[in-house]
């Protein structure tokens, strides 16, 4: 699967679960975060589209418990476990520099 369908299909599934995602321009690498009660997601557009997927894959990894109450298509959730699978093997601050090669 291209990355560029990969990431419109998580994002879908964030919105899914109630965040609003704002793609803005900066220094920062991105997040989730509640603000005023609304849960957001802010990815950094100047950043590549693979991590762009790796921020979305890892505010989904949180949320595991919700999306059990999603369909996910079968080959989206193919490739979020192998996402999550190489989460596990890394630390919090290497995942965000880690190139996603999809």
């Amino acid at each position: 699967m291209k990355t560029e369908k990969l990431l419109l299909e998580l994002e879908e599934l964030v919105e899914q679960l109630g965040y609003t995602i704002r793609k803005e321009k900066g220094t920062f690498q991105g997040d989730s975060c509640v603000m005023e009660g609304q849960k957001l997601v802010v990815l950094n557009k100047k950043k590549p589209e693979q991590q762009q997927v790796g921020l979305l894959a890892r505010v989904l990894k949180d949320k595991d418990q919700e999306l059990a109450d999603i369909y996910i298509k079968p080959v989206i959730r193919k490739q979020l476990q192998e996402l999550w699978d190489r989460f596990d093997k890394y630390k919090d601050s290497e995942i965000e520099e880690m190139d996603i090669d999809i």
